[in-house]
């Protein structure tokens, strides 16, 4: 897909509205899903950014509605980011000054591996590859930014 494209701060480059588009694999089974809908990075109280993303998610030909809630917060290091679940539980680092990132996140038995390659002011892409006992699972989900409003940048 190109070249990486780095970020001095993963949260000023995440503000804003995305639309999403994720495909799931169930590499065990062989199913395929897939996942429409939008992502809005929202500023949080005290810091960083509330992630709330909804739309439609299609499984074996059911289609219903979807949606999760996360925390990016300021990391350890100037221009990167925690990322924590809703409930305030960690899930994973972030740094994409290099504009590629590989996060790890331990789930029970199961561990998910992400990967997130950003591709330009207005692209990204995270591959979550999940193994193990209970999951074999491959999620690629692409980010594109939704159209800025005329007020200007972050209206």
């Amino acid at each position: 897909m190109g070249e990486f494209w780095p970020v001095p701060d993963v949260l000023a480059f995440l503000a804003g509205s995305w639309r999403v588009r994720r495909s799931v694999r169930d590499l065990a089974s062989g199913d395929e899903g897939e996942f429409t809908g939008r992502t809005a990075f929202s500023p949080l109280d005290g810091g960083g950014l509330l992630h709330h993303e909804s739309g439609t998610f299609v499984w074996q030909g059911v289609t219903r509605p979807a949606e999760r809630t996360l925390r990016f917060v300021p990391g350890t290091a100037p221009g990167t980011a925690d990322v924590r679940f809703a409930d305030g539980r960690p899930f994973h680092d972030l740094d994409l000054t290099s504009g590629h990132w590989v996060a790890g996140h331990p789930c029970a038995a199961d561990h998910y591996r992400g990967e997130f390659t950003v591709y330009g002011a207005d692209r990204w892409r995270t591959v979550w590859q999940v193994g193990g006992p209970a999951k074999s699972l491959l999620l690629t989900t692409d980010y594109t930014r939704a159209a800025r409003s005329a007020r200007g940048p972050g209206a």
